[in-house]
């Protein structure tokens, strides 16, 4: 994020989408890890249900967020390949900013109700979690008069943001890949497949564990499953993605260097400040 605030090279709608997606995962893991630990280091390891509700609350959102910003950025993909002349009018910095609002918006109020559907529920069963945060299935599995409607309704509103925008990522990238195999030089075609393939490398892991833990049915042994998958895309993924959008991203890599050489000469000054603060205050002794 620093990087790409820093080097002007770096200010377009490609990188913007890269700084709202690392922004947004940030968050998401800011919400669980923290607690997470805490609850590592605690004995009692309890979670009021307005905590909890608040959690599940910004983690779905957040969550919901990181799905549609990579939909967005698979939209801008197509238009960089299929309109690069007309393209810095199609894809401007303004547009870029109402997507994003808008995939914002839209991940909040997904996950505002199913959190009202999920906290409306009376919770009279074992108040333990199996979980280290406030899941979905480890909660309602708690509930007394959890019904196949309210089952429907988190099904439906959670397959309506994995399915519906992996389904708007693969209508961009069947375009991509028709507009690309039409390409004559095998340069340009290499080119266009090495910008998607950071991007698609992410969406694969995000919507691989994703799927598997919110789409497929679920009972009270699954939820070890869970928990590990649950690992692997609130800590593993977060760290994955900027090295995977990174390593073949040579604009990226000098943006990187030049930030890390920023903050070694920074640190190197105010070491050498130092030395010579106390070799003056030595020299006065």
């Amino acid at each position: 994020m620093v990087a790409i605030k820093l080097s002007h090279n770096l200010h377009t709608p490609m990188y913007f989408f890269l700084f709202g997606l690392s922004f947004s995962e940030t968050c998401t893991t800011m919400v669980i890890i923290p607690r997470m630990l805490v609850d590592l280091l605690s004995k009692s390891k309890t979670i009021s249900l307005p905590e909890c509700a608040t959690q599940m609350f910004f983690f779905f959102g957040l969550a919901a967020n990181n799905c549609f910003i990579m939909a967005a950025m698979s939209y801008d993909r197509y238009t960089a390949i299929h309109n690069p002349l007309h393209y810095p009018v199609l894809m401007t910095i303004k547009i870029c900013f109402h997507l994003m609002m808008a995939s914002w918006v839209v991940g909040f109020l997904i996950s505002l109700c199913i959190t009202i559907i999920i906290f409306n529920l009376s919770f009279c069963d074992s108040n333990n979690i199996q979980h280290f945060f406030c899941d979905i299935s480890p909660v309602v599995h708690l509930a007394c008069d959890y019904t196949s409607h309210e089952a429907m309704a988190i099904f439906v509103l959670s397959a309506f943001v994995l399915v519906g925008s992996f389904i708007l990522i693969m209508i961009s990238y069947v375009f991509i890949v028709s507009l690309v195999v039409k390409m004559p030089s095998a340069k340009g075609r290499y080119k266009a497949f090495s910008t998607c393939s950071s991007h698609l490398t992410v969406v694969s892991i995000h919507y691989g564990f994703a799927c598997f833990v919110y789409l497929r049915p679920k009972n009270s042994d699954s939820f070890h499953e869970d928990m590990l998958m649950a690992v692997t895309y609130t800590v593993l993924t977060p760290l994955l993605n900027p090295i995977v959008y990174s390593l073949r991203n040579k604009e990226m890599q000098m943006a990187l260097r030049k930030v890390i050489g920023s903050v070694i000469k920074f640190f190197s000054y105010l070491t050498n400040k130092k030395n010579l603060n106390n070799l003056k205050k030595t020299t006065a002794h």
